[in-house]
């Protein structure tokens, strides 16, 4: 079957930063290929390019041969790209019930009408919802779309979707929010879509769904195609596609430390709903790397410790019983998360450096209720001079930051503030590698005075340059642990790919 669309030399830059260089890719009618990079390859970027998103893009894009210009989401959607994105709540529209979320392009239009009731749309969203065999009752279509959980709302983008019958549809990371069972199903729904002779992008970290649904494998890395295979995949080879064969500028000779006293014991823990229950030991004086690809369930893990979420299990905090059920109580107990989303979690935009670091110890720079600016200035001027942050004070807002500066007051706040259990998820994303290096040496440091330093990464050699001891996630379940001068960049990367 013939290409239903076709990039070739496809580039994007954002001033001087290059994001896709030269991409090259055919999607045939009937047949799924799967997308993989790691965070920063470039996924996203040729995802919006399809989707009309960044129309300002180098090279072409054919649909059945013929050149085309996607100048716009609706112009996408016209030709029958349809794109289902990662992040739910930039598709779902608060306010508004599920059913007028489900015909929503049909309302934004004016096909609807002047003037409807959610009664008039009622059939159509219905018919929207058997798509995906979403037993939802006339009361539940009724409801404010926010009533639904997370899942349900992965589910109706995916029927808003497939109702408009896409030429091409574009998953990115649809299974993030289901159960299995949801998973399943949606699969079934693919297996159609492709006997339909429907092009579908699926762009997944999950590489036992990869396995499951996808008829060839396209690896991008730095915004360049590594790799392309056809099923049966080789999957050893592919992340080594995907991660590098080498790391750029390593750092290396980082003497490996092992502590001796247990800082945080988790027992019996689950960190995905289907996955096999973990356990783990995080010393003092060690820095702990947890690697896996995206929904392996690293954030799961530091989000549970940290009391965000919950993830069952038993934790001790030096050999005492510690269950946090917020946040706060985490942070009372000096167990610290700088989160992978630095923007949506870490940051107030508009505020000073100093405000942002102050943030959660405001009881430490106020008295009677009354903020104490020469305290709050004391801290930030703190993490500028420990973390190196290059700013023109305490009082520069955070908003004029560079990416790795911003980060380094993300993780300056925690460090200034004594910590027993430091966890970082995905702390080096975005950030370049002279920031890398001076945000891991500080937390080799910080982890030499006695505390349990725990980080996420999906990039080995991040892994590798800072680490002690590292741990693999395969979808949940525990799959390898080692110190770091027992194993090596390869045996990491096998471990990695061992699907379930």
């Amino acid at each position: 079957m013939s290409n239903v669309i076709a990039l070739e030399e496809v580039g994007m830059a954002f001033g001087t930063n290059r994001v896709l260089d030269g991409v090259s890719i055919g999607i045939e009618g009937g047949s799924v290929v799967a997308l993989i990079g790691a965070n920063g390859a470039g996924k996203s970027t040729l995802i919006k390019i399809l989707s009309g998103v960044y129309p300002d893009h180098t090279g072409t894009v054919t649909i059945d041969g013929e050149r085309v210009s996607i100048g716009s989401p609706q112009v996408a959607r016209s030709l029958g790209i349809e794109t289902v994105h990662q992040r739910i709540a930039d598709g779902i529209v608060p306010g508004l019930t599920v059913a007028e979320n489900l015909v929503l392009e049909e309302l934004a239009q004016g096909s609807s009408g002047r003037y409807f009731t959610v009664g008039k749309i009622l059939p159509r969203a219905r018919a929207a919802t058997i798509l995906l065999d979403l037993q939802w009752s006339d009361r539940v279509l009724r409801q404010d779309v926010f009533s639904l959980g997370i899942a349900d709302q992965q589910l109706l983008l995916l029927a808003r979707a497939l109702s408009h019958q896409p030429r091409l549809l574009i998953l990115d990371e649809p299974t993030s929010a289901l159960s299995a069972v949801e998973a399943e199903r949606l699969f079934e729904v693919i297996g159609r879509l492709k006997g339909a002779g429907v092009a579908v992008l699926f762009v997944s970290h999950r590489l036992g769904e990869i396995e499951t649904v996808a008829d060839r494998l396209v690896v991008l890395r730095d915004g360049r195609i590594r790799a392309q295979q056809p099923r049966p995949f080789e999957w050893n080879a592919a992340l080594h596609a995907m991660l590098g064969e080498q790391a750029e500028a390593r750092q290396t000779g980082v003497a490996e430390r092992r502590g001796t006293d247990v800082r945080l014991r988790l027992d019996d823990a689950r960190l995905l709903p289907s996955s096999p229950a973990v356990s783990f030991e995080f010393r003092a004086g060690e820095v702990a790397a947890i690697v896996g690809l995206l929904g392996a369930g690293k954030s799961e893990l530091v989000r549970g410790i940290f009391g965000a979420r919950r993830i069952g299990g038993k934790m001790e905090l030096d050999g005492q019983r510690y269950q946090p059920g917020s946040p706060a109580a985490a942070i009372a107990r000096h167990v610290y998360l700088a989160p992978e989303d630095r923007t949506a979690e870490a940051v107030i935009p508009g505020w000073s450096i100093a405000r942002n670091v102050s943030l959660p110890f405001l009881s430490s720079v106020s008295s009677h209720g009354v903020l104490r600016p020469r305290a709050e200035a004391l801290l930030g001027r703190k993490v500028i001079s420990e973390l190196a942050v290059v700013a023109q004070g305490e009082s520069f807002s955070v908003d004029a930051l560079s990416g790795g500066n911003q980060q380094r007051v993300v993780i300056g706040r925690w460090l200034v503030a004594d910590p027993k259990v430091l966890l970082l998820d995905e702390p080096f994303t975005g950030v370049d590698i002279g920031a890398r290096r001076a945000i891991g040496a500080r937390l080799r440091a910080i982890a030499a005075e006695g505390a349990a330093v725990v980080l996420t990464t999906s990039d080995v050699d991040e892994a590798l340059e800072v680490a002690d001891w590292i741990a693999v996630l395969v979808e949940g379940a525990l799959r390898h642990a080692a110190y770091v001068s027992e194993t090596n960049r390869s045996q990491i990367i096998t471990w990695m790919s061992e699907i379930n």
